[in-house]
């Protein structure tokens, strides 16, 4: 039982040092000599859809032993970009299977298997963009499924390229935290339209 608790330690600190890390490298901003001509911001719109892969490590199979899921999800995001740096955003994942998972972050009493049926995972997301390419997102959700409902601290980053046509190509990775419950993790690829702005 003592062994459990270090374990469950542990983890929290592996989990709070990656989110702290993140935070740190948002902090950087790279200056560089071909960045010295300035755009002039508009504030806009964004709608972007992306195909990702959601990972669970305490996922269980049908006998119950434990196995690491790779589940297939689609990711609906609209993006408000109010300021050359920021923007606020609803950023919603669609998980499109069933599947088992432990829950980590209960007690050992309250230890259980539970069943996800395709779930629904939107967050409203602080989004900070230290240049035209990288975006740190952070935010709280709900992951929604018919057998209980989880709330969801979410973190990410994404890489984003301009095309013509106020249209980008973007990829994501992003890391859910489901309180009393389970974490996984996504990496997507993803297109997005930008409306309104000049």
């Amino acid at each position: 039982m003592q062994n459990e608790r270090k374990a469950d330690t542990r983890i929290h600190l592996r989990k709070t040092a990656f989110l702290v890390t993140i935070f740190c490298l948002a902090g950087y901003t790279k200056i560089s000599a071909q960045e010295s001509v300035e755009k002039n911001f508009s504030p806009h719109h964004q709608i972007g859809i992306s195909i990702n892969h959601v990972h669970v490590f305490e996922g269980r199979d049908d006998e119950g032993n434990r196995e690491v899921l790779s589940l297939p999800a689609w990711g609906i995001d609209y993006t408000f970009q109010f300021h050359e740096k920021w923007a606020l955003g609803l950023h919603t994942d669609f998980v499109i299977e069933k599947f088992k998972v432990e829950k980590v972050y209960a007690n050992d009493e309250d230890k259980e298997t539970v069943e996800r049926s395709y779930p629904v995972a939107p967050a409203l997301m602080g989004i900070y963009k230290p240049n035209e390419h990288w975006s740190f997102l952070l935010g709280f959700g709900g992951e929604f499924a018919k057998e209980d409902n989880f709330f969801l601290t979410r973190a990410g980053i994404e890489y984003g390229y301009e095309l013509p046509k106020k249209w980008e190509i973007f990829g994501t990775f992003s890391y859910d935290l489901k309180w009393n419950a389970y974490d996984s993790w996504g990496i997507g690829l993803g297109i997005a339209k930008n409306f309104g702005g000049k």
